[in-house]
């Protein structure tokens, strides 16, 4: 079996990477990354020697490099993660997120068609549903739930949804699709709560919350969502949709005290900023679905999740001190430059 994975050099698709690594050792696979800021090439590096693996740097927009690797590789699998996920970057500059979430998926599924594939898989994001009010708790949204994105990230990712569905239903592209709640653990790119909030701390540098912090998100481990996905593209109905959630809502604020708790830090360091322009309240999923089709269910609960990222951390200080420092972008000449 051969997988390309796309943004495999980022936070999920990396962990994904060492997953299937790990569990199937007679796959191959090969990672297809850009390498733009979110991208880390150092996060492969217990990889990179491994014969079964392969590193790609290209852009998923970019259609002869992605048909040329198509033609090398000949996949039976697709898994993409690569997209422009980070909220804030796209209220900011929406055009190269409507390029990368919706162009590059298009020229994905046209390499696919193109040379056939058993499965394309498309990671998406709760983020596609909008956001749920606080004040009810006994609502989640589930994958017949309507689309109504806050945000040009969110959109563009719902867009990515839509035409992996029109794929399917007019080319036949045998395509699955995930939607997950919010992802934390090793090798998260620090400008996300959970590591922003570990690394800033570990400085004694402010903590900075949206607002009251009073908004909730679902939070899943990171090897859990992995897991999730590994069984979605072996097991998964073409043409579906899987919600996947750990059903752990937290609020931003008690996330980040607990952090400062575990880290020994004062919460005088929490500093409130001004609150991201449509910032979505509460995000819940349910994920019936994939737990009683395919017998998923996350095996991580939070308090042990977050000691366990926490730890990774503090262990890893060089990891995430190079992405602050931007010494982590050399890493792809030293690896490749004399190549």
């Amino acid at each position: 079996m051969t997988i390309i994975v796309t943004g495999g050099a980022g936070f999920i698709g990396s962990n994904f990477i060492f997953h299937m690594l790990a569990k199937y050792p007679d796959y191959r696979i090969i990672c297809l990354d850009k390498l733009t800021y979110a991208g880390n090439l150092s996060t492969l590096a217990d990889v990179m020697d491994n014969p079964d693996f392969r590193f790609v740097k290209a852009d998923i927009c970019d259609r002869e490099a992605v048909e040329q690797l198509f033609a090398e590789e000949h996949p039976d699998i697709v898994v993409n993660f690569a997209a422009e996920s980070h909220v804030d970057r796209s209220i900011e500059d929406p055009g190269i997120f409507l390029q990368t979430n919706i162009m590059g998926t298009a020229v994905l599924m046209d390499a696919c068609r193109k040379f056939g594939i058993t499965r394309y898989h498309q990671v998406s994001t709760d983020e596609v549903y909008g956001d749920l009010p606080l004040d009810r708790a006994e609502l989640s949204f589930t994958e017949t739930s309507p689309l109504r994105p806050s945000s040009p990230y969110s959109s563009s990712k719902a867009s990515a949804d839509l035409l992996a569905l029109s794929y399917k239903r007019t080319y036949g592209l045998p395509v699955t699709i995930s939607r997950c709640g919010n992802n934390y653990g090793p090798y998260q790119f620090p400008e996300k709560l959970i590591p922003l909030m570990i690394s800033n701390a570990l400085q004694d540098k402010p903590l900075p919350i949206y607002g009251s912090g009073e908004n909730v998100r679902d939070w899943i481990y990171v090897d859990d969502h992995c897991k999730a996905i590994d069984m979605i593209i072996h097991k998964g109905k073409v043409g579906e949709i899987y919600n996947v959630g750990a059903s752990c809502e937290m609020r931003n604020i008690d996330i980040v005290k607990l952090i400062c708790k575990e880290l020994g830090k004062q919460e005088s360091l929490i500093t409130h900023v001004t609150d991201r322009k449509g910032h979505d309240m509460r995000y819940a999923v349910d994920p019936t679905k994939i737990h009683n089709e395919l017998g998923w269910l996350p095996e991580t609960k939070f308090a042990d999740g977050i000691k366990k990222t926490i730890k990774w951390y503090l262990e890893n200080r060089k990891w995430w001190e190079d992405i602050i420092s931007g010494e982590y972008q050399n890493y792809y000449e030293k690896m490749y430059g004399n190549r």
